[in-house]
């Protein structure tokens, strides 16, 4: 009866689950369940019929892993064969023989059976006229059949392809396509025969691929299905690939599509080109060699000014061009034929018309600027077809360089004298100003081939390419010749007006010659030493022609991090030239060029390899300890932007390259000297309050013990304690169990009481450290930590609180059984921080707020037992830092936290009732109370937004999986009922400050579960906000909030219920005076408020179009052009009334 009512009444997923789980603990088994189910399989009611086999089929696919003895399996795959003839159960007939044919092992079908489903698959089914779902099960099954039992398929013979022909053709559904056209990929696996069944059907298959070529993917919703064009595209180039039947057929339609203006169906059948070359063998591309040669000339021309080389940018790095798709592809695929059919294409090339009438006219080509874009667009396809062709092998190069290279020097002016069977040209025939451009980039092209090939074939090694070979020969008759040409070239540079491309050449042609393989090098010493001078010489004196100080700087880079490793004479001679050369203009005073430029050259330089990095490390740590040593005790401004500029250099290049290669050990070497050189430095110069430089020195010492091991950590920690301890005003107590201690130490201070310039540094710098530790580094003495980090928040050091903070996120929770003197767990230190006594007794819900304690507490000081306002402000600064540290690693006190920031916001409201002084009707206290309700809603900020100043995964936080969202979720039911009970102004003003920094850096998904109940806020927040200049990036932030609601499905059926309210408060930001970014998004958002629904926004219509047409004159060019899509899309409004 159960089964009855389940089936009759759709309940399929329900009795599945029941079904499956009954079978799955041998409550029933699959014989048994059949029987009880016989009535159902074989009724003459169609619907019950076909959902008692659905629900069979469905439970057996679920038990793929069930044990099947051989006799059931053979039972129930007869059945369902049977059942595919059963048109109104055929979606139960092929989920069950899909099930069956699937499983792998314990209980799987025989070839005798799969026959059988083919036969009967073959002789039933029409698959054409059946619905979406029900083609993709049928081609899952010819998949499966044809993958997994490929024996029984094969024996159908043409039956089976022919079936497979009727099935596919006319397919249009893109899942169903992915299916077909895989299976076409396996059926033609199945005969690899070529004079097999296929070939007679060859034709007929490919009629079939041939008519989705190129694929045209016009699906109204690609978010809707798992399908994208790509994957298309890429599953039947395969298929057209599969065969080299398909020969005679593909080609000329691929080559066909290659004159297509479509360019997506150029880059498809460039592609697909390239794969049929690999799969159809040599013999049969050769037949289309002509057309290819044609087709990829034209391709390669086509592609137009993308292939013209960008002279006046700095170079990247092997590249002299920015390849379009298109040319990529081309050169892509004639790399290809011309391995595959060297000779063929090479004889085609050399012999080509066009590729000769540029060598015959190269004289013409004197300069870049002066040859017309045509003409430049044929010399570049030249240049990039010679580049491929040569670097495609050995014996392309070869023949490439025995043809074209020998002209290329003729017109070079460059005559060549034979003597002892060497070569060596005339080099005083030299003359860069007759020199062509077009020789030039020709030449240019040929060499960074030549050397690339060299280079990067995993086949060649020097030993195996022998120094007769003929470009080896041509090569080093030219070497010399051409050093001095580039060289000249460039001389002609430095020396008055050039153009960029020979500023580029000379450069690429120099290096080029200086990066060639070891074995063969074509410099002697003394002339790779010549071509680092030259290069140097532009680096030091050139510095004004920027371009080609960058396109120099480049090369020395390249050069050094291809020599790095290999010969070292040429190491030696980096080292010397480059290298030393570069630390010494960075000493010079008396050199012109500008300190940042110097910086620049030295950390590009420094990446070439370790052994330059080291060394210009070295020198620059002891620039800075010097800089440093002299500015602790003069004071000099001078000193003070030469050591900023080097920790920037440090921090930003150096480090992460350093970093990289592992060359961690002098990162540590240096952070224990800068503490050592305090320690040594006993007396500052009262002028040492520069705050860039603490800024900068504490984002080196943070970014370097970051990157330390743990064991490195702890020296280096260790090391700062101990100067830390040394410091006379810094000497304090260690056991913080005293009352009177903790008195002493939670005391107010007065605003004056600052440390000592050099405990300043001190504090910043040890504060940086226990920033950047790791979790597992231990801690000297946290106990006076503590106290030192507590001392210094309450005289403002925000670093110090920054610190706190990140010593909680960190501390173990629990101690580790060892008694160490002055350490202390994570509760410990709450306990002497908070003075819990007192601190425990704040509610986490309701508003009635009490405090009974009367210790001097955090807690305290915040709520006004500071002696001022402005030690208020510090203790709130220093307990949000603390929060966020908790907050991160999950932690529950962080909701105590969070309610003491609440407390701050009742200071003058009538809501609860607060042990605190009566407000005075003083203004100036009014002004104090206001000052600390802003630290209290800033506090949010700090608890909510992502630092890169401490706290972060860079610098080790624990930070638990969802803080942000549970902090959220705990956090709104207490914040909305204050904000709509509070009775003053400010207070209510101040608590959507605090709604608002929550809001923004709580992830949207949250957001959006929520939308209903926050667009209210979220639009009361905007319209308090606006009225100050200074929240405008507040205001920016909850306007990006809103437009993630208004632009999400979810969200735009929340703000259905406020369309109106939301709309007047767009209009008013459309003007906001303040941020662009602000109007901008307004108008976005009103672009979004338009696809509601029309009962909801009409009304408001000429409202927004009037709002908008002042926006159409707006300063701003991005306010504008939205406002144009935004009076488009309201504009419409009025046309889908009148259709609706």
């Amino acid at each position: 009866m159960l089964l009855h009512y389940l089936i009759s009444f759709q309940k399929i997923a329900s009795s599945l689950d029941a079904i499956v789980s009954l079978l799955k603990n041998d409550a029933v088994t699959i014989g048994s369940l059949v029987k009880e189910m016989e009535m159902y399989l074989t009724v003459t009611d169609d619907i019950l019929r076909a959902r008692g086999i659905l629900l069979l089929g469905e439970a057996l696919n679920r038990l793929s892993s069930k044990p099947l003895d051989n006799a059931t399996i053979h039972s129930l795959i007869t059945f369902f064969t049977e059942r595919l003839a059963d048109w109104r159960a055929l979606r139960g007939a092929l989920v069950g023989c899909l099930a069956l044919l699937r499983r792998k092992s314990i209980g799987i079908v025989t070839n005798i059976d799969a026959k059988a489903v083919a036969k009967s698959y073959l002789q039933n089914l029409q698959v054409q006229s059946l619905a979406q779902h029900d083609r993709k099960l049928c081609f899952e099954l010819l998949e499966c059949l044809l993958e997994h039992y490929p024996e029984a398929a094969a024996s159908l013979g043409e039956d089976l392809i022919y079936g497979i022909c009727e099935a596919i053709d006319g397919e249009k559904d893109p899942q169903c396509l992915m299916l077909t056209f895989h299976i076409v990929e396996l059926l033609v696996q199945l005969f690899p025969d070529p004079s097999g069944p296929i070939s007679s059907f060859a034709g007929d298959l490919f009629g079939i691929l041939g008519c989705y070529f190129p694929i045209h993917f016009t699906h109204p919703k690609a978010e809707d299905i798992d399908v994208q064009r790509d994957d298309l595209s890429r599953a039947l180039m395969l298929a057209f690939s599969s065969t080299p039947l398909f020969e005679p057929f593909a080609m000329p339609l691929l080559l066909e599509k290659l004159s297509s203006s479509l360019p997506s169906a150029k880059v498809d059948s460039l592609k697909y080109l390239s794969c049929c070359t690999l799969k159809f063998g040599a013999d049969r591309i050769a037949k289309h060699a002509g057309a290819i040669w044609s087709s990829l000339k034209d391709a390669i021309y086509s592609s137009g000014e993308e292939l013209i080389p960008t002279f006046n940018s700095e170079p990247t790095s092997n590249s002299d061009f920015q390849k379009n798709q298109i040319a990529a592809e081309a050169l892509a695929l004639l790399e290809k034929v011309i391995v595959q059919n060297t000779d063929l294409f090479l004889s085609m090339i050399i012999g080509d018309e066009e590729v000769n009438m540029i060598f015959n006219n190269i004289t013409n080509y004197e300069s870049c600027n002066a040859i017309s874009l045509q003409s430049k667009q044929k010399l570049h396809m030249v240049g990039h077809i010679l580049n491929v062709s040569a670097k495609a092998s050995l014996s392309s190069c070869n023949r490439v360089f025995e043809n074209f290279f020998p002209r290329l020097m003729e017109v070079l002016v460059l005559s060549v004298e034979k003597t002892s069977g060497a070569c060596h040209s005339n080099d005083s025939c030299v003359n860069s100003s007759k020199i062509s451009y077009g020789s030039l980039y020709l030449c240019v092209e040929l060499l960074g081939a030549c050397r690339d090939l060299f280079t990067t074939s995993e086949n060649l090694t020097p030993q195996i390419i022998s120094p007769n070979e003929k470009c080896c020969c041509l090569l080093q008759c030219y070497s010399t010749s051409l050093t001095r040409i580039f060289s000249s070239i460039l001389a002609t540079c430095t020396s008055g007006p050039s153009y960029d491309a020979d500023m580029y050449l000379g450069v690429k042609g120099l290096q080029i010659l200086a990066t060639f393989p070891g074995g063969y090098l074509l410099m002697s010493k003394s002339t790779f030493d010549d071509v680092l001078m030259t290069f140097m010489s532009i680096i030091t004196v050139d510095f004004n022609k920027t371009l080609l100080w960058k396109h120099a700087l480049k090369a020395l880079v390249n050069i050094g991090s291809f020599i790095h490793g290999c010969n070292e004479s040429e190491q030696a001679s980096y080292m010397d030239i480059v290298v030393d050369k570069i630390i010494l203009l960075a000493l010079s005073a008396n050199n012109s060029m500008p300190w940042p430029l110097k910086l620049t050259a030295i950390s590009s330089i420094s990446t070439s390899g370790q052994k330059y990095m080291l060394k210009i490390v070295l020198w620059l740590e002891e620039m800075i300890l010097t800089n440093l040593s002299e500015f602790y005790v003069e004071g000099h401004q001078k000193s003070a932007e030469i050591i900023i500029q080097l920790f920037e250099c440090y921090s930003n290049e150096l480090l992460p390259w350093i970093q990289k290669n592992e060359g961690l050990e002098e990162v540590l070497q240096f952070v224990v000297n800068i503490w050592n050189q305090i320690e040594s430095c006993m007396a500052f110069s009262v002028r040492v309050h520069e705050k860039e430089l603490i800024d900068v020195t504490m984002k080196f010492m943070k970014l370097a013990v970051a990157c330390c091991s743990v064991e490195s950590q702890n020296m280096i920690i260790h090391k700062a304690f101990s100067v830390l301890s040394s410091s006379p005003s810094l000497q304090l107590k260690e056991s913080l169990s005293d009352i009177s201690v903790q008195r002493e130490r939670l005391a107010p201070t007065q605003e004056t009481d600052k440390f000592s310039t050099r405990d300043e540094w001190i504090l910043s710098l040890f504060a940086s450290v226990i920033i950047a530790v790791r979790p597992q580094t231990h801690i000297p003495n946290t106990r006076t930590v503590l106290h030192l980090f507590i001392t210094a928040l309450l005289k403002g050091y925000v670093t110090a609180a920054q610190a706190l903070g990140s010593l909680l996120n960190k501390l173990d929770l629990k101690s580790n059984g060892t008694s160490i003197s002055g350490h202390c767990t994570l509760e410990e230190a709450i306990d002497i921080i908070f003075s819990s006594k007192s601190f425990d007794n704040v509610p986490l819900g309701g508003h009635g707020i009490t405090n009974n304690g009367d210790e001097i507490s955090f807690p305290n000081l915040c709520l006004g037992a500071a002696s001022n306002g402005l030690q208020q402000i510090n203790v709130i600064v220093g307990l949000a830092w603390v929060g966020k540290g908790l907050l991160m690693r999950g932690h529950e006190k962080a909701k105590n936290i969070t309610m003491v920031f609440l407390k701050c916001f009742l200071l003058d409201s009538g809501i609860g009732t607060l042990p605190l002084k009566q407000v005075s009707e003083n203004s100036c206290k009014q002004d104090v109370h206001h000052s600390v309700m802003k630290a209290s809603a800033d506090a949010f900020q700090i608890l909510m937004t992502d630092s890169e100043l401490c706290l972060n995964r860079k610098f080790h936080a624990i930070i638990r999986p969802l803080y942000k969202q549970r902090f959220y979720s705990s956090l709104m039911p207490i914040l909305q009922p204050l904000i709509n009970e509070a009775d003053s102004s400010f207070s209510r003003s101040m608590l959507y400050r605090a709604f608002a920094h929550v809001i923004i850096d709580t992830p949207l998904s949250v957001v959006l579960n929520d939308a209903k109940k926050l667009i209210p806020l979220l639009l009361d927040g905007l319209a308090l906000l606006c009225k100050d200049i200074l929240d405008k990036d507040i205001m920016y932030g909850l306007l990006l909030v809103l437009s993630g609601i208004l632009t999400h499905k979810n969200g735009k059926e929340a703000a259905i219920d406020n369309a109106h309210i939301i709309i007047k408060c767009l209009i008013e930001l459309v003007e906001y005076p303040h941020m662009m970014l602000v109007r901008e998004t307004a108008i976005q958002c009103l672009v979004a408020m338009s696809e509601l629904p029309h009962t909801r926004i009409y009304p408001l219509r000429i409202q927004v179009l009037g709002a908008i047409s002042k926006a159409l004159d707006d300063p701003k060019r991005a306010v504008r052009q939205e406002a144009v899509r935004c009076r488009q899309a309201w504009a419409s409004i009025a046309s889908r009334s009148l259709h609706f």
